[in-house]
């Protein structure tokens, strides 16, 4: 799945601006999802954040597997 260190992005949910830290993979996913959409990624950010139970990395992961799961998205990675 590429590298496993955790990248961080900046993000404001519910006003305030905190980071969300994940692996390339899950957020090239999250861009994906987005773009299949047709919106923007802090949209789908915002939304999964009203919506969870547990953190938010670990439910923004979840969306991505169910979309891929789902067969809305593909995370093939080069060399696959």
């Amino acid at each position: 799945m590429g590298t496993r260190s955790l990248i961080k992005r900046s993000v404001t949910v519910k006003g305030h601006r905190t980071s969300v830290a994940l692996e390339a993979p899950f957020w090239a996913g999250l861009d994906l999802l987005a773009a299949r959409r047709g919106i923007p990624l802090a949209q789908i950010i915002v939304k999964v954040d009203l919506d969870r139970e547990a953190g938010l990395a670990s439910a923004l992961r979840l969306l991505v597997l169910e979309a891929a799961m789902a067969g809305e998205i593909s995370l093939k990675t080069e060399g696959d």
